[in-house]
């Protein structure tokens, strides 16, 4: 099934215009024509079936033949992630805790971050097509980059977790983990979080954990940490 994806169309809708980047799509790439299936979601858990009524490259429509809403997952996984020092690296860390199954992510600006910028509009391009290939009704919400003080002065709900490298006592995450919680896990940077970052978070009641015996790479650390909450809520 190809999947489109637009935030724009509302249930109940008769039909939908394209714009003209995704009627080209449509129309010059696809190939579709009048009488073709088309599928949208608006990113909040609706399908929405539809057949192409007019089928022009910078203006594609469809009429909505039917629509279908699902629920969302049973538990919610807020990742923040220190930016890596390169993009690529971030870019696929995006594109897999998409397919694995996430709610938001936030870039988290740490003592030893390297990087303290980032293309939103690309990440969010990323996370619409991750979103479609993976044939999943709900966009993940990508907030602004955030100082680790602020974010984790503010983060205070659900189970909290900080995933650091340093040689204290620290719980298996997937031992600790409660299946359809509100769970947020803190991702460091390359130089992994300071020492200050540590102890703020544990005096906020982050709980420290690992994610196995080996050092991780961020981008690595947070899909093993995304994937072992999406493992414990497997029915």
């Amino acid at each position: 099934m190809q999947l489109f994806y637009n935030p724009d169309i509302n249930p109940g809708a008769a039909s939908f215009l394209f714009d003209k980047e995704e009627s080209r799509h449509i129309v010059k790439v696809l190939r579709k024509k009048e009488g073709d299936s088309v599928h949208i979601t608006n990113g909040k858990g609706y399908l929405f079936s539809s057949e192409i009524i007019f089928a022009n490259e910078k203006k594609c429509e469809v009429k909505i033949t039917d629509e279908q809403f699902f629920e969302a997952i049973p538990y919610s996984l807020h990742l923040a992630v220190a930016p890596t020092k390169l993009n690529d690296r971030y870019e696929w860390f995006l594109e897999k805790a998409v397919e694995i199954g996430i709610t938001e992510i936030t870039p988290i600006i740490c003592d030893h971050s390297e990087r303290t910028v980032f293309k939103a509009d690309r990440f969010e391009k990323i996370l619409q097509s991750a979103m479609k290939q993976s044939l999943q009704y709900y966009m993940p919400v990508l907030h602004e980059p955030t100082p680790f003080s602020t974010f984790v002065s503010n983060q205070k709900t659900g189970q909290l977790f900080i995933a650091h490298c340093e040689e204290t006592d620290k719980k298996l995450l997937k031992h600790v983990l409660q299946p359809q919680q509100q769970v947020t896990i803190l991702i460091g940077p390359e130089g992994d979080f300071s020492n200050k970052e540590i102890t703020q978070a544990l005096s906020l009641n982050y709980v420290p954990v690992s994610l196995g015996n080996t050092r991780l790479r961020t981008e690595t650390a947070a899909i093993v940490a995304g994937h072992s909450v999406a493992f414990i809520n497997e029915n």
